[in-house]
């Protein structure tokens, strides 16, 4: 069954309890985007079933991805489904490109989690599931691929259990499976629903069989005992064994979806168009509206927290999460809307920046294509033409109600490739864009060799690197020559140590002084913060306005190590004491004093180095088992597991990341091409002595 597009002005004006704001998330190749496409075909927001393989799905509409058949930037859409609105950010599956999940989530209520009903929980699903779990967000499991030879949807509900510690309650059970799936047995209702059309746009529902009557009365005591957990009536109905009517036990079993206690499990197969309306349905019925989800915490301009609702009519305030340059628009700003409304042509105020903005336009996007509104209120996602110096993680609010939304953080980058203009005409060119890559992807970093003069890209990992660079040659127009992938070490120190830095210069005129006593700790490498400043000093030793100089110059000074020159990570700075002067100290005074101090400390601090280490996962037959651990062990690899999963056994191993440069070639011959891998950064680990004598003689 498909439905008639709503759109316009009708678009704005659903009430907010029947809105929804949910990502699609999942492994590679777990079928994210096909499930999305079904969506937006069955929804009637599109009118000819799109493929990923093909090259024609509306999500996937870069060319890098159709080329590849890989989701590699989140896209947003908008669709209608029996008077509910649903705003869908279908997110990348690929670890290089994880930052698109994160900041996804960030914003939105709800979230669909795909899984490969072959496979289960694989490495990159543990990824997004924490990211979920980092952000709250309530979700719903869907077993895709039960078409699929070697599906089995039970297998892949234990690996939630086992493998994400969560409780998930099947609401489905699939008729059939591999070759012979043909359906879906709907607990709750007690109905089977089978498809009869190619297209998947029409099914029939009809009684269950008896062959299956026990199991599923079974099961669904399992989610009447959940249910019932949230609703006292229910309960009691439950003791007394009275049939329950399936819009109460649908209303319990949300309630425990919105606290995050259970994660209701559906089944289908996108690809063959079966399983995606009942998706839609538990899309309405379980996942949260923006009303449902708890405040979000902000704080004032004076620092007092508090809370903001979601309700048009407060203040407005709202996060910019995503950047994006658009060959026709200019500069896109993506936002989410936590309350208050606003209009096209009025004014914002960042308050992250502390700057007024213009608001151009206000565009509901559908993928690559736009849709003009004239306003947006609490729960809207929309894209801002106009905002020349907002950048992702800002806060724009109200000029009269300035508040702060809590800011997104970002892995760094393990990878970098060096940069060459082959002319000057592309040195200029490659400045612009790459400038403008930069503010779209915050997990991009940008430096200067001084010695070689070359620009250094750094990313994520190979692919990441490979997708920019190709958007430099290919939308930008910029002739590049790119260096071999390089690994992106980073330096700490072992011991601890006290240093004095002064810093005395007296000219003709006024001079400068600044002094400071300081002592630098190593942190737990495991720990999230790379970088600790601490100030004891009492009594006014050092005056408060020139701690935060000190601070940014050993911040400043940690860019480049003394050991190879990478940037040094893991360190306390404790300032201890020091001295001013009244008239000669200034903030570049103890800025020189700092330094100062922290290159004498580092002398006596055992500075190392570190480098990123990679959690691999292979997928591989079993008589490649043998070959494949082998070379992981020539790869300075930890081999931690070593599994079956259906057919095949899969090993998880720590590696280095210089080890992994042309993996997957090796990877294939070792294989003869039927093993997969998918490795994503896990810590940073002390680089031996051997291999750091290596490295030192190629910097």
């Amino acid at each position: 069954m498909k439905t008639k597009l709503m759109s316009g002005v009708q678009a704005l004006y659903v009430p907010l309890e029947k809105l929804r704001n949910i990502g699609i998330m999942a492994h590679i190749d777990a079928g994210k985007t096909t499930t999305t496409e079904r969506i937006l075909y069955y929804t009637g927001r599109k009118h000819v079933l799109g493929s990923v393989d093909n090259g024609t799905a509306t999500m996937d509409w870069m060319e890098q991805e159709k080329e590849r058949g890989i989701t590699i930037t989140s896209a947003a859409t908008t669709c209608f489904w029996k008077g509910h609105r649903i705003n869908i950010i279908d997110t990348p599956g690929h670890v290089d490109f994880t930052v698109e999940v994160e900041r996804a989530l960030r914003v939105l209520d709800g979230a669909v989690a795909i899984f490969d009903a072959t496979a289960g929980v694989e490495t990159q699903t543990e990824t997004v599931w924490r990211q979920a779990d980092k952000y709250r967000v309530p979700r719903l499991a869907f077993m895709n691929k039960m078409d699929k030879v070697g599906a089995d949807f039970f297998m892949s509900i234990q690996t939630i259990i086992d493998r994400l510690h969560a409780n998930p309650v099947a609401i489905q059970i699939p008729i059939g499976c591999e070759k012979d799936f043909e359906g879906v047995i709907d607990i709750i209702e007690m109905k089977a629903i089978r498809w009869v059309s190619e297209d998947g746009a029409d099914f029939i529902v009809t009684e269950i069989s008896d062959d299956v009557r026990d199991e599923v009365e079974s099961l669904r005591e399992d989610v009447i005992a959940i249910a019932s957990e949230e609703d006292d009536e229910l309960l009691e109905m439950y003791l007394e064994e009275e049939e329950m009517p399936p819009e109460k036990i649908k209303a319990a079993l949300r309630k425990a979806v919105l606290k995050g206690k259970v994660v209701p499990v559906l089944c289908g197969a996108s690809a063959r168009n079966r399983g995606v309306q009942p998706l839609l349905d538990a899309i309405v019925d379980y996942l949260p509206s923006p009303i449902d989800v708890p405040p979000v915490k902000a704080v004032t301009l004076s620092d007092d927290e508090i809370e903001v609702a979601s309700d048009e009519k407060e203040p407005f305030s709202a996060l910019a999460f995503k950047l994006q340059i658009d060959p026709f628009v200019g500069r896109l700003t993506y936002v989410r809307v936590y309350s208050g409304c606003l209009n096209k042509g009025s004014y914002v105020y960042n308050s992250t920046k502390d700057i007024k903005e213009r608001v151009s336009r206000l565009l509901f996007m559908h993928a690559d294509k736009r849709e003009d509104v004239e306003y947006v209120r609490a729960g809207d996602i929309v894209a801002i033409v106009g905002l020349k110096n907002t950048s992702t993680g800002d806060t724009l609010c109200d000029l009269n109600n300035p508040v702060v939304l809590e800011k997104m953080k970002f892995p760094e980058p393990v990878i970098s490739v060096a940069l060459e203009p082959l002319t000057r005409g592309d040195e200029e060119k490659m400045v612009k864009a790459i400038t403008a890559l930069s503010e779209e992807d915050p997990t991009l970093r940008v430096n200067m060799d001084k010695e070689s003069g070359q620009v250094i890209l750094s990313g994520m990992g190979e692919l990441h690197l490979e997708i920019v660079t190709d958007r430099l040659k290919r939308e930008f127009n910029v002739g590049i020559r790119v260096g071999r992938p390089q690994v992106s070490y980073r330096e700490t120190i072992r011991k601890s140590a006290e240093a004095e830095g002064k810093y005395v210069r007296q000219t003709g005129g006024r001079g400068q002084y600044g002094h400071v006593v300081m002592r630098f700790e190593p942190l737990p490498l495991d720990q999230k913060e790379h970088f600790e400043f601490v100030n004891k000093t009492v009594r006014g030793v050092i005056p408060r306005e020139y701690v935060p100089s000190i601070e940014e110059a050993i911040r400043e000074a940690m860019i480049s190590g003394s050991v190879a020159g990478y940037p040094m990570t893991g360190i306390r700075a404790i300032l201890l004491d020091g001295s001013y002067h009244e008239v000669d100290s200034s903030e570049i005074a103890f800025k020189m004093a700092a330094t100062l101090a922290f290159r004498n400390a580092m002398k006596h601090c055992d500075p190392i180095l570190l480098e990123p280490i990679m959690k691999l996962e292979v997928t591989t037959p079993e008589e490649y088992v043998g070959a494949i651990i082998a070379d992981l062990n020539s790869r300075r690899s930890h081999v931690e597991i070593l599994e079956t999963k259906a057919n095949l056994r899969v090993i998880v191993a720590y590696t280095p990341l210089s080890e992994l440069f042309g993996y997957a070639t090796a990877l294939r011959s070792l294989s003869q091409g039927r093993a997969t891998h998918i490795a994503q950064f896990s810590h940073y680990k002390e680089v031996p002595d051997k291999v750091m004598g290596k490295i030192l003689k190629a910097v």
